[in-house]
């Protein structure tokens, strides 16, 4: 097998916002990208939003030998990851789709090279089903923005070896991402699952005129939120104990946190309830744009991502 740290050169495949996010990420480490796409203006899109995320991580500190020029683009997926160390797909979310991908993907790279998907929802089990190399097909999800968000949950399929989540791993920790394994596969992962736990109340307390979307907006933005940014669930249920810790909190409000388990909604996503949804969105962006925004966003992340490695103490 190739050294994990002589991967020198990544294929990304789909350069829609993930890709493009991803190829980013991947030349601000001074890493070669092949890139591949079949839609038309992929390439001028793809080079723009790159250009577009390079302020950005020149911010945040480029590696040695870091460049744009690095980026190269291939009309042919089977010319784009044959002579790629690491390949990241980012292709429609349909396992029809993916399955023929990889086995188009399977057939022209080196046999050594990690096939990595980052699917948000589908079961690598069977987006690995027609590979002659199964073993070294993984998925690598990624949390969005890839080239601001550390996180990747890393998950086998029934095929994949030891060896291609070990390698997956080290790849990920090696270019500053915050990779986790996710034992087995589930549905949305860890991370879209925890969202949509939260998503559904939210939708639900909206549905049953409960509260506003702009006040369940500034609810989370200015209250959990800004906990959640710093430390996860669990931690700050511990913090929350006081000197007893997580045993103190859950002895004394376990019996209430699960009652308001059994409270909590299940809306349906109907129609009504979508169009109240947009309309409290765009109710609550009044002349707000969201290209300003983002850009908003995307500053205090890298500010906040800064200051928490420089704390020496936060996970």
């Amino acid at each position: 097998m190739t050294p994990i740290n002589d991967v020198k050169r990544v294929a990304v495949v789909g350069t829609g916002v993930i890709g493009a996010s991803w190829a980013a990420h991947f030349l601000a480490h001074g890493l070669d990208v092949n890139a591949t796409d079949p839609s038309p203006g992929a390439e001028d899109r793809l080079r723009a939003a790159v250009a577009q995320h390079w302020p950005t991580l020149e911010r945040f500190g480029l590696a040695e030998g870091a460049s744009v020029d690095r980026l190269r683009f291939h009309d042919s997926l089977e010319d784009a990851v044959a002579v790629a160390d690491f390949v990241q797909e980012n292709g429609p979310e349909r396992m029809d789709f993916k399955i023929e991908l990889f086995r188009r993907m399977d057939a022209a790279a080196p046999p050594e090279t990690i096939l990595a998907s980052s699917s948000s929802g589908l079961a690598i089990s069977g987006v690995q089903s027609g590979c002659v190399h199964p073993q070294r097909v993984v998925l690598g999800h990624p949390f969005n923005p890839p080239h601001l968000i550390p996180l990747v949950e890393v998950i086998g399929g029934e095929q994949t070896s030891p060896d291609t989540i070990a390698r997956t791993m080290a790849f990920y920790a090696a270019i500053g991402k915050r990779p986790i394994h996710v034992k087995r596969e589930v549905k949305g992962h860890i991370a879209n699952r925890l969202q949509a736990a939260l998503w559904r109340e939210a939708f639900h307390l909206v549905n049953e005129g409960v509260a506003s979307v702009a006040d369940i907006d500034t609810a989370i933005a200015h209250g959990p939120g800004l906990r959640w940014a710093v430390m996860g669930p669990f931690m700050n249920l511990h913090l929350s104990g006081g000197a007893g810790g997580i045993e103190h909190l859950l002895a004394h409000l376990g019996g209430p946190i699960e009652d308001w388990w059994r409270d909590l909604g299940a809306p349906s996503m109907t129609d009504a309830l979508k169009q109240q949804v947009v309309q409290g969105v765009d109710d609550a962006l009044g002349t707000r744009h969201t290209a300003d925004l983002q850009a908003a966003r995307d500053t205090l992340l890298l500010n906040l991502i800064r200051a928490k490695a420089e704390t020496g103490t936060l996970d």
